[in-house]
This record gives C-alpha cells, structure tokens and sequence, in this order.
C-alpha cells in the first residue's frame, strides 16, 4: 500500500543557494538583521556635526556657546539613538516558515493544508509580530544609498496586496547584500516558473541615451533647487549669502551692464549648469540599469550608482504601462516608461519605484513598453487610430488658456503701464500676441493628443500637451468608473471618465469625452459595471454625477 501523497505547497519545490532550509513554523530558524544597522542609524548626526565643521571653518575655529550647546545635544542624541537601535536591532527577528502541517487530513483521504509565510517580530515591552503568507507579498525593493553601500548592507523592503498606501509594507534595514538576495529569492520563490523569454533582458542602459537627459524639468528647475537648498545650509549656519563679497560683485557687475547681454547670458549659464546637472543626476539614476524577467515570472528593474536600487514586481500585480512625453522630450523624439502596478507603496513611493526606463528614443520606449506586457505596446498608434474627442474639448481648452495665461499677464503689465510708464503699454500688447499664439498652438496641440480606445484586453488612453500620457490599461483591472462634470462641461456636453484601480495613481482620468458616448464606452471598457445602470431609464443622463461602482 503506498504512502498518501503530501500536498504540494508553492514553492517549496525550489532550492534557494545559501538559504536556510524552510522547515514547519515550530522548527524555522529565526534571523536577525546585520548589527551594522546601528552605524547606519547613526548616519543622521553627519548634516549637523557638518554643520558645526562648516561654522568653525567659517569663524576660523572659533566655536560659539551656541555651538557648544548643539554639540552637547548631538551627543546625547548619539546616545539615545544608538540604545533604541541597539534593541530594535536585539528585538527583531524574522523568518519564512511553512505554517499548517502538509500530513494533516491525509490519514482519512482528506487534504492538508500548509502555508509559507514571512514572520517578523520586534518589539521591547509590547511585542509585535507580523505573519504574511508569500503569495500575497507582489514586490520585493533592495534600495541601498551610499552610507548603506559604504557598510555593505541595503534595506529590503516587500510590498503586499493592498499595501499601496505604503503602511502594510514590511520593511527589513538593513541586511548584508547577500543575505538580502537570498530572502528576496524566498520570497518571490511562492510564483510560477514559467519561462519568461528566450532572452529575458527587456532592456539594458545605453549611454547614447544621454542626449535626452537635458530635456527635462531639471535644466532649469534643478539649479534653482540646488540654489535654494545651498541658501538653506549657508543661513543654517549664520551665513548670508547676499552678505559675500562674489555675490555683492556679480549683482553689481550684472545691473551696470547692458541688461539686453547679462539677462541672455544668465539665462545661458543656467541652461549649461541644468544640463550638466541633469546628465549627473541620469547617470547617477540610471547607472547599471536593466531591466529584465526573472525565472519566478517577474519583472526586475536595477539601476543606481550612489543610491542602488532593485524594483521587483509581479507579472500578476502589473496592470499595465503608462508612456511619458514630456513636451522638450517630445520635441526630441524621446519618452520615457513607467509600470501601473500594485504593491508599489504610496503615490511618492510608487513614483521612485514605477520607472521601467529613463528618457529614451520613442521607439525604444515603445518595445520596452511592449516587452513589460508581453505583446505589443496598443498605444503605440498614431493619435489618429484612436477615437477623437468633440470639438468643445477644443474650446475649452482655448478658453482656460486665454483666461489663466493671456488675460491676468496682460491686464497687469497694462496697469503698470498706465500707472508708471508707456514702455510697460508695450511690453503688454506684445506679451498678448505672443502668449495668444502660444495658448492657441499649445490648445491645439492638446487636442489632437486626446484619444481614447478598447484594443484586445487593454483600455488605451492618451491626453495631455506639457506631458503627453499614454496608458495601456488592463480593463479587468477597473474596479469603478467616476463620471465627473463641472457647468462648464455640462454646458459643452463633455464628461471626465475616471478608471479606479488598485494599482500605480489609484486613478485614471479620460478627459471630456462626450457625454452621450462616455457610459456607452466606460460599459464596453469594463463589462459588468454599468449595465444596471444603462438599463434603468434615463440613466445616461444621470450617469455624469454618480460614483458607479
């Protein structure tokens, strides 16, 4: 008579090189973090004690009683500090167990039932633990910045189902790299092993990429960032930076020649310190970036030089691709990707985690956004194949542009003109023809951006001109559709259309649709949601102010 069969439990047909052997909740070995957690707790103290070797620079050694007062703080801080880490680190353990007994019920012919999970507890006088089952954790992020680099540990942190707010993340710091490798295989090993490609590389750095990396937000913006940040450190540290000699001199040089030379080649210098800031901040970014399908059927993405960072996430959790086209990226040719997937923590944490590839050709953007679905990208046609939105998406946009930018500009340079001088009169007809051609064009340019579609089992949306979106949505991964309309939109017969999904921004907005077609599309989208309600008479009138689950 042969033995019952023991039922298989996910997962556990693995072998994980280096990992303990995962035995029965009772026997499970516990682990602890890398006692160098306690160095990096203590990485806090380098802005002020910084701030106190600037200060004596700056004094030449003189140190203040104030200074002296702030070095006493940080040492009793020090040692605060240090007695919490050293019993958080004492204190908690974790583990990956299998709970429940394979054999149970196999006597009577019955089923046994068995679970591997992720333990963690911690905790001094109130002790905390935490049991996650595997199959329910969708990413595993290693982020390590350089003070975690210098002492050979990151930080491990698994994003599971319904952790989007970031609070049911679990979160490990810090771990030896190694150590932190192995747990990762544990925890993504529950999945399928369906091979993944031929070649599972999706994509990999090419530094040709680099000429996009200028047509950004931080050309400009970045050096004022910097610029302010640097202002704050200085005035941290008692220094006023209007009061040093280079900056009185700049300012004096900068009013007492011709402002038609100074002002372009400020603007200048700014445009060649964003630049060479931007290309830094991309390669520091994206330095030894992959992105690839592992063998557990999920996608990985790793890149970084100073802050390394390794974003895994679930083929099951990947609801689908946003394509990004800022407007100076577009006009290079080039856009960027991102993933709509669950488990990515917060809107700022999904933010850091959801890039699947820096500014790059558009074309290259589109096979990477085809390669992360496993078919070919749907929003890689023209504008033109998808449906066009009425007119009145048009005025409405011609309107906002004249009334917000157009009007208040000119209304204040024409006040000042007739208050002080007749050169402002100018500057103010001038500025309403430029800015009147721009709106228009950039109204324009947003209206032939709008489309909207059903390809196979994708809802493919785009829209936008100062960033051009265009989302490929899984449609059985709407879960509601919000029909959202001001007096403005009812007047014009348009309606915002807004896909709710428990992945990436929680929330997709199809803007102005037509209010006559946009229940008939949101049905075809997401069969099974408004059917009740198409049905119910006079419903599409109704439809724009309700919230339909």
């Amino acid at each position: 008579m042969s033995a019952p069969r023991k039922p298989e439990v996910p997962g556990m047909d693995r072998d994980i090189p280096g990992a303990p052997a995962i035995t029965a909740s009772g026997t499970a070995q516990w682990r602890r973090l890398d006692p160098r957690t306690l160095l990096v707790h203590c990485g806090w103290m380098a802005a002020p004690l910084g701030s106190l070797a600037l200060t004596a620079l700056a004094t030449g050694g003189r140190i203040t009683t104030g200074a002296w007062v702030t070095l006493a703080a940080i040492a009793v801080s020090f040692a605060v500090v240090t007695t919490i880490g050293l019993i958080r680190w004492a204190r908690t353990e974790f583990r990956v167990a299998l709970h429940g007994s394979p054999d149970a019920g196999a006597a009577d012919g019955g089923h046994g039932h068995a679970s591997l999970t992720l333990d963690i507890r911690s905790g001094l006088l109130t002790r905390r633990l935490r049991s996650v089952p595997l199959h329910r954790i969708r990413t595993v992020d290693l982020t390590a910045s350089p003070l975690h680099r210098l002492l050979g540990v990151t930080v491990l942190r698994a994003g599971t189902a319904g952790s989007g707010d970031g609070r049911s993340e679990l979160s490990l710091e810090a771990l030896t790299v190694p150590e932190a490798e192995r747990l990762r295989a544990e925890l993504l090993a529950h999945a399928d092993a369906e091979a993944a490609t031929n070649d599972p590389v999706v994509a990999r750095i090419s530094w040709r990429w680099l000429r996009y990396a200028p047509l950004t937000f931080w050309v400009i913006g970045g050096v004022f960032v910097v610029a302010g940040s640097a202002y704050r450190v200085l005035d941290g540290i008692g220094i006023k930076a209007w009061k040093l000699g280079f900056v009185q001199r700049a300012f004096t040089e900068f009013g007492a020649s011709a402002l038609w030379l100074t002002v372009p080649a400020a603007l200048l210098v700014i445009l060649a310190l964003g630049s060479v800031g931007a290309v830094a901040l991309y390669i520091e970014n994206w330095w030894n970036y992959c992105l690839e399908w592992t063998d557990t059927r999920t996608l990985r993405v790793h890149r970084g030089l100073f802050t390394t960072r390794s974003v895994t996430i679930e083929r099951a959790r990947l609801r689908g691709v946003l394509l990004r086209e800022p407007l100076l990226l577009r006009a290079g040719g080039g856009a960027l990707v991102r993933a709509v997937a669950g488990g990515l923590g917060n809107r700022e944490e999904n933010r850091k985690r959801s890039g699947l590839l820096p500014p790059a050709p558009r074309p290259e953007a589109l096979r990477v956004a085809g390669g992360a679905l496993r078919s070919p990208f749907p929003g890689s046609a023209s504008p033109a194949a998808l449906t066009p939105h009425p007119r009145g998406a048009l005025r409405r946009r011609r309107v906002r542009g004249l009334l917000w930018a157009v009007l208040p500009g000119t209304a204040v340079l024409a006040g000042l003109g007739a208050a002080f001088t007749p050169v402002l009169l100018h500057c103010a007809w001038i500025y309403a023809v430029v800015t009147t051609v721009c709106v228009l064009w950039l109204a324009r340019d947003a209206y032939r951006s709008l489309g909207h579609g059903v390809h196979g089992p994708y809802l493919v949306a785009r829209s936008g001109t100062f960033s051009r979106d265009t989302l490929a949505l899984q449609r059985e991964a709407i879960a509601a559709w919000t029909f959202s309309t001001s007096p403005f939109t009812r007047r014009a017969g348009l309606v915002t259309l807004t896909a709710a999904v428990a992945a990436g921004e929680d929330g997709y907005r199809i803007p102005d649709l037509a209010a006559t077609e946009a229940p008939a599309f949101a049905a075809a989208a997401a069969p099974g949601l408004l059917e009740e309600f198409l049905s119910h008479p006079g419903a599409p009138d109704q439809l724009p102010e309700q919230r339909l689950p």
